[in-house]
């Protein structure tokens, strides 16, 4: 099955490495201009644009805060300059904070996981909605995770800032039924990326993470990047107010393959 998205215009933000970088790629290469945004690793982001125009792409890099509003607005008004609108907005920006029991871990903290994945779904989502309401058409799509549903000890501000994006999609899809436009949650599992490189590269925590996933893998960027570019596509334009897992089963508990 051919994704064309010849003509759009796509925004992604965190696109410099992992899975972002690996969205970036697969929108341009499906026709996409795309602009995408790096928080600290510019050199990353270069590199990407590099590659993507290498291809015979269209990129534009900009450096964004996603959980600073001033930030996101900027970041869109540059879109419209450059691009006269958008088409297509993909959230991946995120955190997932340091692993401490919450009655632990300094408030400041715990907000700033909140601040960045549910705050700043929120600004990427307004900005982009505003554009793509007024034009009758797009698609927002929020990088969620597996542990939206998933509990994850350690991680309270994270699990709920990803349940809070999940239910943010549901509702905003209600909000946008008639005027042309469709959000959607895409939620990764274990994805083996340069970020958990510490996980898979020790052969006893990959043998106890593969214990969780009922395919016995890590999933790759691609497989991620693959789906993401189908769902922002009109391939899958009656898909809305979802989250669709990309997760090997994670979410299926896998404790429970063989019964209970």
């Amino acid at each position: 099955m051919k994704i064309d998205l010849t003509g759009k215009r796509a925004v992604v933000s965190g696109g410099s490495r992992g899975i972002g970088e690996a969205i970036v790629k697969q929108l341009a290469a499906c026709g996409a201009k795309v602009a995408f945004s790096y928080r600290s690793n510019e050199e990353g982001g270069q590199q990407t644009l590099a590659e993507m125009e290498e291809g015979g792409g269209t990129g534009l890099l900009y450096p964004l805060s996603v959980g600073c509003r001033e930030s996101v607005a900027e970041f869109f008004q540059e879109v419209d300059d450059q691009w006269g609108g958008v088409d297509i907005v993909v959230n991946n920006a995120g955190m997932d904070g340091k692993r401490e029991r919450l009655w632990e871990i300094p408030a400041e903290d715990w907000e700033r996981v909140i601040e960045v994945d549910l705050i700043g779904t929120y600004y990427m989502a307004a900005e982009g909605l505003r554009r793509m309401v007024q034009q009758g058409e797009g698609v927002f799509l929020a990088i969620s995770s597996v542990h939206e549903q998933v509990p994850w000890g350690g991680h309270t501000a994270y699990t709920a800032a990803k349940a809070g994006v999940g239910m943010m999609m549901k509702s905003l899809s209600l909000e946008l039924a008639e005027t042309g436009v469709r959000a959607v949650s895409l939620a990764p599992g274990a994805i083996k990326t340069e970020i958990n490189q510490d996980v898979w590269s020790d052969p006893e925590t990959m043998a106890d993470l593969k214990k969780k996933i009922p395919m016995n893998r890590m999933g790759t960027v691609q497989e991620v990047a693959e789906t993401a570019a189908y769902l922002v596509s009109e391939k899958a334009s009656y898909i809305t107010g979802t989250t669709v897992f990309a997760d090997g089963g994670m979410a299926s508990y896998a404790s429970f393959a063989k019964g209970g």
